[in-house]
């Protein structure tokens, strides 16, 4: 999500793995996210879950909310009252909607680039957010933007649900922000498939030593831990190139 509104992260989003997502948005309701959730655990399909909790909120009118349930169905509420220009569209596996809008269009380019989106889920709702920028966006402006992955296990060390959780609270530009923050983010700790990794052969084994030892480190293992790379390192028979190529610039 984007708005011109300070720490929107801490507001819209809540997802939990393998039950759904949640999005409260207008004058929004955070009550909605916990709630749904417990809701959506139920096993309640995305359409009813928006069904109770707007009935059950007087304040309804003045209140957006978008719900995924883990089924992948979806559903968009925009109350009557919200700002102009305000609404949603739902599809398979999306809910998008806005309020305070410049038009329709930036509700229809959040839906359609993330119909015809590839790459990582990530990746594709980065997309979303600049194409929904491109189109117009929060007619006040921006200020800040947030994006939140979460799958079981996925995380960090494998103990972990959040895939992604990367927020800029207040910002000229959050959108290009938040994606030069996912750009370190998937440097660190995303996954390069196994069959790209480099076998440390004798020369690409003593060269590893060799700039280990101008930094002062013994093991591949102590160096990446300090940089934060330890989630790319496994083993010392072969090595990711991302964690080569930044063993080499740092070297």
């Amino acid at each position: 999500m984007q708005s011109k509104f300070l720490a929107v992260g801490s507001v819209v989003p809540w997802a939990e793995p393998d039950v759904g997502a949640v999005a409260t948005q207008s004058y929004a309701n955070p009550r909605y996210g916990p709630d749904g959730l417990a809701l959506l655990r139920q096993g309640l399909p995305a359409k009813e879950v928006v069904r109770r909790l707007t009935e059950a909120d007087e304040e309804r009118e003045s209140r957006q909310l978008g719900v995924v349930d883990a089924e992948g169905r979806a559903a968009s509420f925009t109350g009557e009252e919200c700002h102009d220009w305000a609404g949603g569209r739902t599809g398979d596996g999306y809910a998008a909607q806005g309020n305070i809008l410049v038009s329709a269009e930036t509700v229809d380019a959040l839906a359609e680039t993330f119909e015809a989106g590839t790459g990582s889920l990530a990746e594709r709702l980065l997309d979303c957010l600049a194409a929904a920028q491109a189109a117009g966006g929060d007619r006040r402006g921006q200020q800040s933007a947030s994006l939140l992955v979460v799958e079981r296990d996925a995380g960090y060390a494998g103990l972990s649900d959040v895939v992604v959780d990367l927020r800029v609270d207040d910002g000229a530009q959050p959108i290009e922000e938040l994606r030069r923050l996912y750009g370190i983010h998937d440097a660190l700790f995303g996954k390069t498939p196994r069959e790209e990794w480099l076998a440390l052969d004798e020369n690409l084994r003593s060269e590893v030593q060799e700039r280990l030892g101008r930094l002062g480190y013994e093991s591949l293992g102590d160096w990446a831990g300090v940089e934060n790379l330890e989630e790319r390192v496994d083993g010392d028979g072969s090595i990711d190139p991302v964690v080569l190529e930044q063993l080499r610039r740092k070297s």
